[in-house]
């Protein structure tokens, strides 16, 4: 494999140039990450885990996310490649830890499209009659359908993509704005569920009585924030590639901040973190706390909650596609898979088999995984928090020593390219090795192996395959070098 020198990118990709502005990026970090699902589906988990606490635990999960966005940013300006973790960690450490990069990234988006299919499969059918959304073969085959049609969006252009999720984001906040609205207007009239009067302590991460507590509401909440990179994979279909993505992507971070923050203290105001009834703190509200306090806050405009959630899952799907696509197709483009990946769309400039086959992929997965047990599906989704700590904290690292030899030329060299990603990285690598070990219990997730917790296996196991397919593939390249550099010697004699 051969990775471009300093400052340059593989040329000839046949990827769209300029297709995003700025506004256009932001759009697609924003939906990447999911916000309305992301924020439903993890504060109640979050609450559970600290009580009043939980904005503290949102506002620190997102400083080891700022600081990495800081080192996509740099590495960015440096080589605007899509192949982002792939190429720099490549440039940085070798061909063998930038190929784990790109795994990591591939498996996050297949995994995590199984269950944003499911949601908007779930969510979909919630709208015609709650009780469809727990019909697993209606939910499934509609989710299937979600992949296929999110498939077809982007492998059509990236305009279509960008287009699409500027409309979806903007209805994901407008539901947030009237959701807000009518939960402040509730408060504001005494009809609240449990009124909680807003506090600093709130935003105190001292005040947390437990360690162990804040440290696993920290991670549940971490994750909350990924997707903001796939501003970044686009950064060769964007204009001004060098700057526009890191913008975007530091911009996308700090909008998440606020919306994040702000809806869950407008949450918490109005239903109170009891154990009882609506409180945040009861378990059974946990999977969703927009679906279960939406009717007591927007009463006949209650669908507008289950609406949002459906529109957040099914944008997501739409963007998680793309970064997988043009990882793929970049790691081909520099000869580490085969080179069908790099195969790009004559006429919509778009990577076509590494899209096609990312679909296909991820529908076989979502499938397989429900047939075999929806236990199972759920515990390889609670894997995920691996992937994404390993090859974000994997690109922080990269940043830090591709950089070394310039750091102490200026402040701001040392700061931004040193020591913030540096920062970063740890973090990253702090919370890869705390939800191993959280995940090594038995009683997490819903699946034991060997006395094992499946969430533990599967994850371990699927970064184990990519070790084994990663040496498979080099060792065939090799093989396959060998051979043609014989078949010269021979033809030249």
């Amino acid at each position: 494999m051969t990775i471009p020198p300093t400052g340059s990118t593989v040329q000839g990709k046949g990827l769209s140039a300029g297709d995003l502005g700025l506004v256009g990026s932001v759009s697609v970090g924003l939906s990447s990450t999911a916000p309305v699902y992301s924020l439903a589906a993890t504060l109640g988990f979050i609450v559970l885990a600290v009580g009043v606490q939980a904005p503290a635990a949102i506002i620190v999960a997102f400083v080891p996310m700022l600081l990495i966005a800081y080192a996509y940013r740099e590495l960015n300006r440096d080589t605007p490649d899509c192949g982002t973790t792939f190429t720099w960690a490549s440039r940085a450490f070798g061909k063998f830890a930038g190929w784990m990069g790109g795994w990591a990234l591939a498996l996050s988006g297949i995994v995590v499209l199984a269950n944003l299919a499911q949601v908007a499969g779930q969510y979909l059918w919630r709208l015609v009659d709650p009780e469809l959304g727990d019909n697993v073969p209606l939910v499934t085959t509609t989710g299937v359908a979600f992949i296929a049609a999110m498939t077809w969006t982007n492998y059509r252009g990236v305009d279509i993509s960008e287009k699409m999720q500027r409309t979806l984001i903007a209805l994901q906040y407008a539901a947030l704005a009237l959701f807000t609205g009518f939960a402040m207007y509730r408060i504001s009239a005494g009809q609240a569920f449990d009124f909680t009067p807003v506090s600093l302590a709130w935003f105190n991460p001292f005040a947390v009585e437990s360690l162990s507590a804040f440290t696993y509401a920290i991670l549940l909440a971490l994750f909350i924030y990924w997707g903001w990179d796939t501003c970044l994979a686009l950064n060769e279909e964007t204009s001004n590639p060098r700057k526009t993505p890191g913008r975007a992507a530091l911009i996308s971070s700090v909008i998440l901040l606020a919306t994040y923050v702000g809806v869950s203290v407008v949450v918490m105001m109005f239903a109170g973190t009891g154990s009882e009834g609506l409180g945040l703190g009861n378990e059974d509200n946990a999977a969703d706390v927009f679906y279960s306090v939406s009717e007591a806050v927007m009463g006949d405009w209650a669908w507008v909650a289950v609406l949002a959630v459906l529109i957040s899952a099914a944008s997501s799907t739409q963007t998680t596609i793309l970064p997988t696509a043009r990882g793929t197709l970049s790691m081909a483009a520099h000869r580490a898979l085969p080179e069908r990946f790099a195969s790009v769309h004559a006429k919509y400039l778009t990577p076509t088999f590494s899209t096609v086959l990312m679909g296909v992929v991820a529908s076989a997965y979502y499938v397989v995984m429900t047939l075999v047990s929806e236990d199972f599906l759920a515990d390889s989704i609670a894997s995920l928090g691996l992937f994404i700590a390993f090859y974000y904290g994997l690109t922080g690292f990269a940043c830090t020593w591709y950089f070394r030899r310039t750091l102490r030329s200026s402040t701001r060299n040392l700061m931004f390219r040193g020591v913030l990603p540096l920062l970063g990285a740890l973090m990253m690598t702090a919370a890869f090795i705390l939800s191993a070990l959280d995940m090594l219990d038995p009683e997490y997730g819903s699946t034991v192996f060997l006395g094992v917790g499946g969430t533990f296996i599967i994850g371990v196991g699927a970064m184990l395959l990519g070790v084994a397919l990663m040496v498979l593939w080099y060792a065939t390249a090799q093989r396959r070098l060998a051979a043609d550099e014989a078949i010269a010697e021979y033809t030249a004699d």
